[in-house]
């Protein structure tokens, strides 16, 4: 009988070992996982661009038409602190916000668009440029409103703005490093972070119209004021919430199995009706009365 070596017995003992192979519903759910995935992340995303449209017409139509007619008093229905007599610096970083609003709602959602990249690069790296300067202007401009020119909320509100405002910064600083240094798939990724950052301010109302619809009214928070502890939550969360659900879909996709793939596939469909829901309630309420 010949003898065996401690080092070979464990590899003679492992070649009996019988290999068991993935259940049919392992398979299934295996073959379905990464489209489920990319459909849904499709979804959420065309859900979110059409509502951010919806909300940069309404900011053409409600500003810019009352700006043309001459009515630029009309601001203060909407604004707490519209035009202020005497405030040209201030006056001038209102209106800046207004205008770039529009164009990095439609910067962003040209900019992630995947044929564009493909197609149109020259496109995508001059587009990249405008929504990186537009993203910086927004956010540098919102710090000035809100600790200079004052807002409604209170002080938690006005600082989860401005940590919103620096993320902004921050993403877009990062975005912009990636894409000199050509390491494509990080800069998306900062690029993606940088697109929900910015869009704080829309989950804020759609979520806020969503919250009301809901309750039947206001709840958690006083409407005259503008304050509350659901006021408070929604200022974090407004960027918290998609972020945070943005990293678990990176891990998902890069490193999870297929059942957690699907996990989060399903998730993200539900988030898209969510996002539908949050939008039709502030369309209805909030922006079609204006346009």
């Amino acid at each position: 009988m010949a003898h065996l070596s401690p080092d070979a017995a464990p590899l003679a003992a492992a070649s009996f070992t019988p290999v068991t192979s993935p259940s049919p519903a392992w398979r299934s759910v295996a073959r379905i996982a990464d489209p489920a995935l990319k459909a849904a992340a499709a979804s959420w995303f065309a859900v979110a661009v059409l509502g951010q449209l919806i909300f940069a017409a309404y900011v053409l139509a409600f500003y810019g038409g009352a700006a043309v007619q001459g009515r630029l008093g009309d601001w203060t229905q909407v604004l707490s602190h519209g035009l202020v007599a005497g405030d040209i610096f201030g006056n001038l970083i209102l209106t800046l916000h207004l205008l770039f609003t529009v164009l990095i709602i439609a910067g962003g959602a040209l900019q992630l668009v995947p044929a564009v990249r493909r197609l149109a690069p020259v496109v995508h790296r001059w587009n990249g440029r405008v929504y990186l300067l537009a993203a910086l202007v927004l956010s540098l401009g919102g710090l000035v409103m809100v600790w200079t020119r004052g807002t409604v909320g209170d002080l938690s509100q006005h600082i989860a703005v401005s940590i919103n405002a620096l993320l902004i910064v921050g993403f877009a600083a990062m975005t912009w490093r990636h894409a000199r240094a050509r390491r494509t798939p990080v800069h998306r990724r900062w690029a993606l972070r940088l697109f929900l950052a910015v869009s704080g301010v829309w989950f804020f109302r759609i979520g806020l119209m969503a919250w009301i619809v809901a309750n039947q009214g206001p709840a958690g928070f006083d409407p005259d004021t503008f304050t509350g502890p659901f006021l408070t939550v929604l200022n974090y969360a407004q960027f918290i919430v998609p972020l945070g659900v943005l990293e678990l879909y990176f891990r998902a996709k890069q490193r999870a199995g297929p059942h957690t793939r699907l996990a989060m596939a399903a998730g993200l469909f539900a988030l898209a009706l969510l996002t539908a829901g949050g939008i039709a309630a502030a369309t209805m309420i909030m922006w079609l009365p204006r346009m």
